[in-house]
């Protein structure tokens, strides 16, 4: 099932007014913080906090994922052990280097006999999980690893590196491409990394228009007021619906069954575009489902 994914808003878990208020929010999913935003002595405050609003439910299309902490945390465990009574719509694993580390997730989730429903995304976030980003990919062949998607970290990766984060970030393009390339080959969802600069809302545009052009199915946010403008920016403009339908339409004439390229509106257009045009309409049918 396509989903939109435009948008995703990470939310503290040690702020239970803020979860409670996350129902209301227009973002396509939320993720539930206990790594970065929960200071460790809020750890297992937060986790209660999450578990509560996760079993309450009501947020509505949203998609619910919980970030737990690192697996060379001492919290990890409590965390996933949570997630498997609550049951989100899945786990964020922070800082995943290794195949080693996303077999030892998915053994995790089975000695829990953790609901099949909970998916497994992993951040991209470490100079040896952007290396080995296909090795890890592939591991969604295995339907054992619940593999879902990627969401790239570039601030992590700047810290770990050295490398610089420069305004349209020209030295985060290759890792970025290799995130996307390696989900593509495997089937996973790729989203890019939050921007920092609140108050910039002409630098996030950019970074979203950015993001979307280099395959990115959508972005993480670290503040509500960065949401329309996220989901804008991968919502298909409708003049692109509009051609994708005609180009399916085009096809499907019994002049053109079988034919690998035919001539729409003075253009050459040929099966590969089919298939693009196909997402191009799941993707905007499933953000009409969802009411925005």
């Amino acid at each position: 099932m396509i989903r939109p994914r435009r948008s995703l808003l990470f939310m503290p878990g040690s702020n239970a007014r803020a979860l409670d208020k996350a129902r209301l929010l227009p973002a396509d999913g939320l993720i539930l913080d206990l790594e970065d935003a929960v200071a460790p002595d809020a750890k297992a405050q937060a986790r209660d906090q999450i578990a509560a609003a996760v079993a309450a439910k009501g947020f509505g299309h949203r998609e619910v994922l919980v970030r737990i902490n690192a697996l060379d945390s001492p919290w990890w465990q409590d965390d996933i052990a949570m997630a498997a009574k609550v049951v989100p719509d899945g786990i964020l694993v922070p800082k995943v280097s290794s195949v080693e580390d996303i077999a030892t997730i998915a053994s995790q989730l089975a000695a829990l006999k953790a609901d099949p429903a909970i998916r497994v995304w992993i951040m991209i976030e470490t100079a040896r999980g952007v290396l080995h980003a296909e090795e890890l990919a592939a591991q969604a062949e295995n339907p054992e690893t619940r593999l879902a998607g990627f969401v790239f970290g570039p601030n992590d990766i700047a810290r770990e590196t050295g490398i610089r984060m420069l305004p349209g970030r020209s030295t985060m393009i290759p890792m970025m491409l290799n995130c996307v390339l390696a989900a593509r080959v495997h089937g996973l969802v790729a989203l890019d990394g939050p921007y920092s600069d609140i108050a910039n809302t002409d630098g996030l545009g950019l970074e979203c228009a950015q993001a979307r052009d280099l395959g990115f199915d959508g972005k993480t946010l670290i503040h509500p007021g960065q949401i329309d403008a996220c989901n804008a920016a991968f919502t298909p403009p409708a003049a692109d619906i509009a051609q994708a339908r005609a180009i399916l339409a085009a096809f499907e004439r019994p002049e053109n069954q079988g034919r690998g390229a035919i001539q729409l509106d003075g253009r050459m257009v040929e099966r590969l575009h089919a298939e693009i045009a196909k997402k191009t309409i799941a993707i905007a049918d499933a953000i009409e489902l969802a009411g925005k």
